[in-house]
């Protein structure tokens, strides 16, 4: 009974490191506290050129921001890709410097990667992020502690469109719709981390037949931020 004890122990602790609307170890903010008409799209592993450019046309024709979490190395590969986010009222977050699985990394070595982070956005566009989500969604009590010293507010999703190995449009947008309910935080890529110049054609496809699809059933789709204070205010 023992041995199932902790067979079970470790099982749910790994749950807790990996699932995105966990909270065993820390607070994370992965979606509305209430259901509503809003969604967040979220797209992580970019700057990357020239998908994210792309998807930057697709959400203003779509008059849509979105929030972009940015792995620093690509940052500092491509700046000017991250000012254009900015001038367009994207918001940006952390996503480490070089997407490490940060649930094996000690303190030292996670504080460096986001402060290495920081470091390469506040040269690009002259700020820091507020936002930090986790490579993988890996995470322990170190992690969290680390981010919060930093002043950064760990962000997860409820919702993915498991786009990481360039599936075709059509199946990112049925995994998507098919969890819609309100007050999702949406996510996708727009990068890829384990090289530069992922091809996310199909991700920028279905990015434009969601915002349109979603929108005409009355949905608003808004920023991390504008998400989190809404849902402060009503709950």
């Amino acid at each position: 009974m023992l041995g199932l004890a902790l067979s079970a122990a470790v099982a749910a602790a790994g749950y807790q490191a990996m699932a995105p609307t966990a909270q065993w170890y820390g607070r994370t903010f992965a979606r509305s506290r209430r259901e509503s008409k809003q969604l967040a799209l979220t797209y992580d592993d970019g700057p990357n050129d020239p998908h994210t450019l792309r998807l930057l046309e697709v959400l203003a024709k779509q008059n849509v921001r979105a929030t972009f979490f940015l792995i620093g190395r690509y940052v500092r590969q491509q700046p000017e890709i991250v000012r254009q986010l900015i001038r367009a009222g994207h918001v940006i977050g952390n996503h480490t410097f070089t997407h490490p699985l940060l649930i094996f990394k000690t303190s030292r070595q996670i504080e460096a990667e986001l402060m290495e982070c920081q470091r390469v956005l506040s040269d690009a566009v002259g700020l820091e992020a507020k936002l930090f989500r986790p490579p993988f969604g890996g995470r322990r009590p170190t992690v969290m502690r680390v981010a919060r010293r930093l002043g950064l507010q760990p962000v997860m999703w409820n919702i993915t469109g498991h786009d990481w190995n360039a599936p075709p449009a059509d199946q990112i947008e049925r995994r998507v719709t098919s969890r819609i309910r309100g007050g999702d935080v949406i996510l996708l890529h727009d990068g890829g981390h384990r090289a530069f110049g992922a091809d996310r054609a199909q991700t920028v496809i279905a990015t434009d037949r969601l915002l349109s699809r979603h929108k005409s059933e009355g949905y608003e789709f808004v920023t991390i931020p504008e998400m989190m204070s809404r849902s402060t205010r009503k709950g």
